[in-house]
């Protein structure tokens, strides 16, 4: 026997015709004495009919001694299920195929956990679906991630290849360069004591082969990061990077927009509009507390800061007069927040310096709140126009320097959302997809710590042109030409217009970041030397591959898309890595180990 057609293929108009499935039993049912076997493929489901009036004996005591998950090939003619017992759930739910032979080609074992009920597989412990990763993966809602990926994957290179992007793969094994998250280190054998760095990102073959001439280039990228993991992090992962010569960042905008517009197309069949939204940095930050929005519901920040500026509330005066701002926000309907959600606030607030949170529950037409006997009539006439305030609201404030003020209400105002979700009093549509450009991000941060400027992005970001001169006079008020792409409150990717110049590159990395120059030759030197002979200006992106298929999936853990993905120790479950090696293997590549030995 051959297999003539896949386990989702039959339909009425196939009726009569003798066919042959192969696949896995997904359910057994006797019912009368006669077996009913479900056989699944990666593409759908078909009900196969075991008639003992029908059958030999052999046969027949075959189909009746299989277990789910037994691999069968099944001979049978097609017809049409008997009126009343269509499964309107499947799409081969018309038609049932009458067996006249079987062959088991291989026997399960009882599984671990069950991969045919969607329901109770949900139920099952994350660390034992993962062990066995392979019976995870048979799962209908597993293939269908799976499918999804592989379409958008060729969606994305079609387009690029459609746009004049050439696909050039990029070594992953290169030299460390740690200015960013911590590196995979790999020793070399043939160099004792000198070792590679799994990249981070491409980053700066990408621009090499911009010098190069290639002009457009992409790639489906493979990276690794020894960071702590989260559900939209792994230590390795995918991203789609590309850069290109001669263009500005409106081209950048053009380009993924396209591409997003496609991508869109091709896994949901949904046409989202372009061009999208904009937000400045700043206005991200002074308006929704992150630079990473959420724009799907409202629940804005508010600045107080000009009405409270004489205010007898000394945390609310103090704070203006120490050059701070006064910033609210309405959550709405959430007045009856227990006390443990205002001291899951009150901890948000803390984390980041506050010595508290301040509150007001409007309930019973009263404002309850012991820091409203400080305000005056006209402040609370302020309160009420600018925040719409009405029975049921919780207002919540911040008083601090602006961006910790942003951020702690930015934070709140994330777990406010999912409150109310939870209450069923925010609602957000499953096929919205909110998109926005986050742009003019400063090009530097300072750390208080070190007492030194580092890069927002990379050290490769070129600074808006007008502001170079500000560099080593004025670091904070320089802007890069770094931009970010977000969805729902996700940031897809970001990128920048990359410096082409050497010696800004160098004023950069030595004048502003302080790295010595030695220091600099030696990470960086190849790069600054290729600049020399005449690199067009350019200008790229990343976008996280897993991210974005876990948003068209609907699921929140990149784990989900992902084959065989770690766990949030970085620990592969099902091959039990990573693990010891040989002494052998360490003496040949001149390593000591001297971690403490496990008991």
């Amino acid at each position: 026997m051959k297999r003539t057609h896949h386990c989702n293929e039959l339909r009425p108009e196939h009726i009569g015709q003798t066919v042959t499935l192969t696949g896995w039993v997904h359910s057994r049912r006797d019912l009368g004495g006669v077996i009913f076997l479900d056989i699944r493929d990666r593409e759908g489901r078909t009900q196969t009919v075991f008639d003992p009036s029908d059958l030999s004996p052999e046969v027949f005591k075959t189909a009746e001694g299989l277990r789910s998950e037994c691999v069968v090939e099944v001979l049978g003619k097609v017809s049409l299920r008997p009126v009343g017992s269509s499964n309107s759930k499947i799409s081969t739910g018309e038609i049932e195929v009458h067996a006249t032979g079987i062959n088991v080609l291989n026997r399960a074992e009882v599984l671990p956990f069950p991969v045919d009920d969607p329901e109770v597989t949900a139920r099952v412990n994350e660390e034992l679906r993962l062990q066995y990763r392979y019976l995870d993966l048979r799962r209908p809602e597993m293939i269908r991630n799976l499918r999804l990926r592989s379409k958008v994957a060729t969606a994305t290179r079609n387009f690029l290849d459609e746009q004049g992007f050439l696909e050039v793969e990029t070594p992953t094994l290169f030299k460390s360069t740690p200015e960013g998250a911590r590196e995979f280190i790999v020793p070399c054998r043939l160099s004792p004591g000198q070792f590679y760095a799994l990249p981070q990102s491409p980053q700066q073959f990408k621009q090499i082969l911009m010098v190069s001439g290639v002009e457009r280039y992409f790639q489906l990228a493979r990276c690794y990061r020894d960071e702590d993991l989260r559900a939209d992090r792994q230590p390795e992962f995918t991203q789609v990077d590309l850069e290109m010569s001669f263009i500005e960042r409106e081209d950048i905008y053009a380009l993924i927009e396209g591409l997003l517009k496609r991508v869109w197309k091709t896994a949901l069949n949904q046409d989202i509009p372009t061009p999208f939204k904009r937000l400045s940095f700043f206005e991200a930050l002074n308006r929704y507390g992150i630079d990473k929005p959420d724009t799907r519901f409202e629940m804005e920040l508010v600045d107080f800061t000009e009405e409270f500026r004489t205010s007898t509330f000394k945390v609310f005066g103090g704070t203006v007069a120490a050059g701070g701002v006064v910033k609210a926000l309405n959550a709405k309907g959430m007045a009856g927040a227990t006390q443990g959600q205002l001291e899951t606030m009150t901890e948000y607030a803390k984390s980041f310096g506050a010595k508290g949170l301040a509150f007001i529950k409007v309930e019973n037409g009263e404002w309850k709140s012991p820091i409203v006997k400080f305000f005056t009539e006209t402040e609370k006439a302020a309160l009420q126009a600018k925040l719409a305030i009405q029975e049921g609201d919780l207002i919540l404030f911040a008083a601090d320097q602006w961006l910790n003020a942003c951020e702690i209400l930015g934070k709140i105002r994330l777990y406010c959302a999912e409150v109310l979700k939870a209450q069923g009093k925010l609602t957000l549509p499953t096929d919205r997809f909110d998109f926005l450009w986050v742009v003019d991000f400063p090009l530097l941060s300072f750390d208080k710590e070190q007492n030194r400027w580092y890069s927002s992005h990379h050290p490769f970001t070129a600074p808006v042109a007008e502001d170079i001169p500000l560099l080593t006079s004025d670091p904070k008020k320089v802007r890069g030409q770094h931009y970010d792409i977000v969805v729902n409150g996700v940031e897809l990717g970001g990128g920048s217009i990359r410096i082409h110049q050497p010696d800004v590159q160098r004023t950069v990395f030595e004048e502003v970041l302080q790295i010595p120059p030695d220091e600099t030759n030696l990470r960086f030197g190849y790069m600054l030397e290729a600049f020399k002979y005449g690199t067009p200006p350019h200008g790229g992106i990343a976008l996280g591959f897993d991210r974005l298929c876990a948003i068209l999936c609907g699921t929140t853990s990149i784990r989900d898309v992902i084959a065989f993905p770690k766990t949030a120790k970085g620990t592969c479950l099902m091959t039990d890595s990573p693990g010891p090696v040989a002494a052998k293997q360490l003496r040949d590549l001149h390593i000591e180990v001297k971690a403490a030995k496990k008991p």
